[in-house]
């Protein structure tokens, strides 16, 4: 009298889905251009985060819709030591290029030109 409900049928293995990857986008990443902007700063104070988008945005980045990559990329910047804040906290305020990081660019560009000195 009670109906026995037949056990259900095991669903079929899905097929593996091949990974397919995106293409890398051509041109800097976003660490590469803000390093260059605050590089190009001749600020005493360094440059501010608003500023910093502005020129991003003025070298044709979509920073609305990549505003958290430009977040992250300057934290990391900062963690790395490229970057140094003069002002504020996290990736808000003012930052300006390590000392570190300025003379390990002189002496590299430095270095280049004495080489061809020498050849």
């Amino acid at each position: 009298m009670a109906e026995v409900a037949p056990a259900p049928a095991a669903a079929p293995a899905k097929a593996a889905k091949k990974k397919t990857s995106k293409p890398k986008k051509a041109g800097p990443s976003v660490s590469e251009l803000i390093v260059k902007t605050v590089a190009a700063s001749k600020e005493r104070s360094g440059v501010s985060t608003a500023a910093l988008k502005k020129a991003l945005a003025a070298g044709g980045y979509d920073v609305e819709k990549n505003k958290v990559r430009v977040r992250t990329a300057i934290k990391s910047l900062l963690t790395k030591g490229t970057l140094v804040h003069t002002k504020g906290t996290g990736a808000a305020g003012s930052f300006k290029m390590s000392k570190s990081t300025e003379t390990h660019r002189c002496k590299k560009a430095q270095g280049s030109s004495q080489e061809t000195r020498r050849s």
